[in-house]
């Protein structure tokens, strides 16, 4: 079975690859993720997501690499991580009531074969008040979080509906991701049960 390498840090891409039984190394890959004028969500984390995996896949042609992004979205305009936790509160209260996208994009790489999917699930949220908000802010988990919350912490309080993939706004498309994994030869070995 070839090698595969993650290039990502997110402990959440590292949990759903444990889960899938799947063996892996990782690498983080530094890229200059800044968006281009005019570019949209969806091109946005294509580009992301590839970039990531061409930069590690370049010094392991033999691997299988794995490239992942995720951005939130609310009337076009792309939410990133919140420079502190005030930033982190005004994204909370403009997500409240309301229904925002997340886009999540995946590529895998191994030598010069590439397989590429874009997701986007609809998440709507419960009405968050200031001083909902302000808790939620000050639990921390908000922080280095795309539209500063995690679907699978404390922030399901705050969510009414998913639309769509789950595991997709947590980061990562499970079953997306295993079938792209599966084109280049990597299966599921075991599979872990929590207690």
């Amino acid at each position: 079975m070839p090698k595969l390498i993650l290039a990502s840090g997110s402990p959440r891409r590292k949990e759903f690859l444990r889960n899938m039984g799947l063996e892996f190394t990782v690498e983080v890959a530094d890229i200059d993720e800044s968006i281009k004028v005019g570019e949209s969500p969806r091109d946005l984390v294509m580009r992301l997501s590839r970039s990531k995996a061409q930069k590690v896949a370049a010094l392991h042609s033999d691997a299988v690499v794995l490239g992942a992004d995720t951005i939130v979205v609310i009337d076009n305009e792309i939410l990133g991580k919140p420079k502190d936790r005030e930033d982190a509160k005004a994204m909370i209260l403009k997500l409240s009531g309301r229904t925002h996208q997340v886009y999540t994009a995946v590529c895998v790489i191994k030598g010069e074969a590439v397989s590429q999917i874009c997701t986007i699930t609809d998440v709507t949220f419960a009405h968050v008040s200031e001083a909902l908000a302000q808790v939620y802010v000050d639990s921390g988990e908000s922080a280095d979080k795309s539209g500063s919350y995690a679907v699978q912490g404390i922030a399901a309080m705050l969510i009414e509906k998913v639309n769509g993939s789950v595991s997709s706004v947590v980061g990562l498309p499970a079953s997306q991701t295993r079938e792209l994994l599966a084109l280049h030869g990597l299966y599921p070995q075991t599979v872990k049960v929590h207690d």
